[in-house]
């Protein structure tokens, strides 16, 4: 039964009370600006285009989340069947998960989720009836919960890999490289990439990769993304 499904049934069995407090939501006031674009001769209003700002950047736009927020919020917490229908999607997920194994050299490597981990972690062993060892736990990686592992590559030999990270949901990731036959980190570091991997020469000497010209400090989530382009990577020297 599909997951979309259990919801449908969860919600019904909580029919009997009222599904949401009544009454009317008071939101927050969102001012308008004069902004007008013109495409193809035709002008074109964006009242809200400074909403567009990031909020990291932006003050008043982090604000109005905030206050956007707190409506939903309230609004939810007043729901009677809330921590009823939360207990029970809990008891659906908590379930012992994994992904197809697949190898790279001598080794083979699998995601596993014991049930409610908020992130599943990567494990590699030499014998695929054997549990291994952890290669990767983004659940360690920061105390929020907020950086999660954005991609691998692994060098046809299988010794190295190359994994990225993100933070908070960004589309900027960095790539670092491990060593698998100590699990430790090269002090390779490679910042400014968005989509794709890296692909690792036969050697392993290297990688290549697409990247973005660095953003000005206080601009890497607001300046716009342009001229991306190639770059190869030699490993033990610096991005730059």
């Amino acid at each position: 039964m599909s997951i979309s499904v259990l919801l449908c049934v969860s919600l019904l069995a909580f029919q009997e009370a009222p599904i949401a407090p009544a009454g009317h939501l008071e939101y927050p006031d969102t001012r308008t600006v004069d902004h007008v674009d013109i495409y193809h001769g035709v002008q074109v209003a964006d009242p809200y285009r400074w909403l567009e700002a990031h909020p990291h950047s932006e003050p008043e736009v982090a604000n109005w989340i905030d206050q956007q927020n707190q409506v939903t919020q309230t609004y939810l917490q007043g729901i009677p069947q809330r921590d009823q229908i939360r207990d029970r999607l809990t008891e659906i997920w908590d379930y012992e998960k994994f992904t197809t194994p697949f190898r790279h050299g001598d080794q083979y490597y699998v995601f596993h989720n014991t049930g409610l981990q908020n992130q599943s972690v990567l494990f590699a062993t030499d014998d695929i009836d054997k549990p291994g060892r952890v290669l990767l736990d983004p659940n360690s990686w920061s105390d929020e919960g907020t950086v999660a592992l954005a991609g691998t590559s692994f060098t046809k030999d299988g010794s190295l890999m190359g994994y990225a990270t993100s933070k908070a949901g960004s589309d900027w990731k960095v790539w670092r490289v491990r060593d698998l036959s100590t699990g430790q980190d090269l002090p390779d570091v490679i910042r400014w990439t968005k989509d794709g991997s890296v692909a690792w020469t036969a050697d392993n000497k290297g990688f290549y990769y697409a990247r973005y010209p660095a953003p000005e400090e206080g601009q890497e989530f607001s300046a716009s993304n342009e001229n991306e382009a190639i770059y190869f990577h030699a490993l033990g020297t610096p991005q730059s």
